[in-house]
C-alpha cells in the first residue's frame, strides 16, 4: 500500500487532489481512499488530506501517520508544520518550490529524497490563479507511478468541466518539469 499525505492551505485543493487520484486509481481497478483532516478552518488555514492506494482492499480507517510520500502544495506551510514528520526513510517529499534541493535541506533539515516543481508559477501561467492542486498531481504521479499518467483525465473532466483542459495542461507541464533527486 502507498500512503500519501498532502499539506496545503484551505482553498488550494489538497482534498480535491487526494480525491482525484483515488478516483483515477479506482477506475484502474485499484483500491483507494481519500479523506481530509480539518475542522472549522477557514480559507488559507493549514490543512492536510490523506490518500491510500493499493492492489487489495484497504481496511485501515485512520490518518496517515507514516506516509511513503508527502505532497506540499504551499511552501509556506513548511515554516509552520513539520511536513516530513513520520515520512518513511525511503519516502519522497514532493514540494512546490522554486528553490533548489541544497537550500531546502540546509534550511529545514530534510533527509528524504526531494522532488521539486514550481507549481505556483505553472498554475499562474496556465490557470491564471496560484491554485496548485492539479499541478502538484502531475508531480506526484511522475515520482510515484500510483496511476497511469493519463488516468487522471476522466476525474479531471468530471470535476472541472469546461476548465478541465487547462487543468490537464497544468498537470502535464508539472509531470514534465518535476525534478526528482537522484
Amino acid at each position: 500500500m502507498i500512503e500519501v499525505r498532502f499539506h496545503g492551505r484551505g482553498g488550494q485543493g489538497a482534498v480535491t487532489s487526494a480525491e482525484l487520484v483515488a478516483l483515477a486509481a479506482i477506475e484502474q481497478g485499484k483500491f483507494a481512499q481519500a479523506f481530509p483532516n480539518f475542522g472549522p478552518e477557514r480559507r488559507g488555514a493549514p490543512v492536510m488530506a490523506f490518500l491510500r492506494v493499493d492492489e487489495k482492499p484497504i481496511r485501515l480507517r485512520e490518518k496517515v501517520y507514516e506516509p511513503n510520500i508527502v505532497v506540499v502544495l504551499d511552501p509556506t506551510v513548511i515554516r509552520i508544520a513539520k511536513v516530513d514528520d513520520g515520512l518513511k526513510d525511503d519516502g519522497i517529499l514532493v514540494i512546490n518550490s522554486n528553490r533548489d534541493v541544497a537550500d531546502l535541506r540546509a534550511e529545514y533539515g530534510f533527509t528524504q529524497k526531494l522532488a521539486l516543481v514550481d507549481a505556483t508559477r505553472i498554475a499562474t501561467e496556465i490557470l491564471g490563479l496560484p491554485i496548485t492542486n492539479t499541478v502538484m498531481l502531475g508531480a506526484l504521479i511522475k515520482v510515484s507511478g500510483l496511476i497511469d499518467s493519463e488516468a487522471i483525465n476522466g476525474p479531471l473532466a468530471r470535476r472541472f468541466g469546461s476548465i478541465a483542459p487547462k487543468n490537464q495542461k497544468a498537470y502535464e507541464r508539472a509531470f514534465t518539469e518535476t525534478k526528482l533527486e537522484e
